[in-house]
């Protein structure tokens, strides 16, 4: 059966292996189903923080004195 979704060959250490194996028995999905799910956790966790740093940055220089009023941006 062919896939049209790209393929990704892991290497893990034991621990790693044992504790992902773990997890999708728990859950009663395969590996490579486990893996991709822990795999977008981790860039959604990763992208969330980079949006929070941008959001922190941009709170430095943020002046209510310059801002523009709800009314103001939706005429």
């Amino acid at each position: 059966m062919a896939t049209q979704n790209p393929r990704l060959n892991v290497v893990l250490e034991p621990s790693l292996m044992k504790g992902v194996d773990h997890l999708a028995k728990a859950q009663g999905v395969s590996l490579s189903a486990m893996a991709r799910d822990l795999i977008k956790e981790a860039l959604e966790t990763y992208e969330d923080g980079q949006w929070q740093r941008i959001a922190q940055k941009r709170e430095t220089t943020f002046s209510s004195k310059k801002s523009l009023t709800h009314n103001e941006v939706w005429k």
